[in-house]
């Protein structure tokens, strides 16, 4: 019990680890939550601070679910399911203790979490992640339309326990999403400028 408390402490706290804001602050200045959308997650620092930083805290808050899932093998502790464990890194990215409770939308923590678990799976969410983003060109839309395809790829896999947890990880992206919900359905939600050919 006190060491499945103390590895869930733990993932709360990698989870917690809030890299848009280290980025933004250390590189250039600039406090993200301040701008954009004040999301600290992969989205609005490629909105805010360009491409560069994108990519990093979009990898950062991936690693992040990977580091945290790992974290029954790293210390030997195989009767603890690493599924569970991961799940308290999405919440401390969402609500971090280090960014006063303000922090991602759980996409790229969650898509670590999957990497972490099944490699398979996550490459197959990522590739149908980019598709609908290439069509949409609504980030927010294909996040949550990639969580339903991961709950159907389970099924059709039979990964059953993976199934539970991206079913909660899909409730948690929707919740996240509510406010571009309401702006995709009023058509004033920004879309992903595409370079013209």
């Amino acid at each position: 019990m006190w060491t499945y408390l103390i590895l869930i402490i733990f993932s709360y706290l990698i989870g917690s680890i809030p890299s848009g804001l280290i980025v933004g602050k250390l590189f250039y200045q600039t406090d993200i939550r301040e701008h954009g959308s004040g999301n600290l997650g992969g989205t609005n620092t490629f909105r805010v601070l360009g491409k560069k930083a994108g990519v990093v805290v979009t990898l950062a808050d991936l690693l992040k679910g990977t580091l945290a899932v790992s974290l029954p093998a790293i210390f030997s502790l195989t009767e603890i399911n690493p599924l569970i464990i991961g799940i308290f890194a999405v919440i401390g990215h969402m609500y971090p203790i280090f960014a006063n409770f303000r922090g991602g939308k759980a996409v790229a923590t969650s898509g670590g979490l999957i990497l972490g678990i099944t490699p398979l799976v996550f490459l197959i969410i990522l590739g149908s992640f980019l598709i609908t983003l290439l069509i949409t060109k609504y980030v927010s839309l294909s996040s949550m339309i990639t969580g339903i395809l991961g709950i159907i790829t389970t099924v059709i896999l039979q990964e059953y326990q993976l199934l539970i947890v991206i079913v909660i990880l899909t409730v948690f992206i929707f919740y996240r999403h509510r406010a571009n919900i309401k702006r995709i359905i009023n058509k004033t939600e920004p879309k992903i400028p595409w370079p013209k050919r």
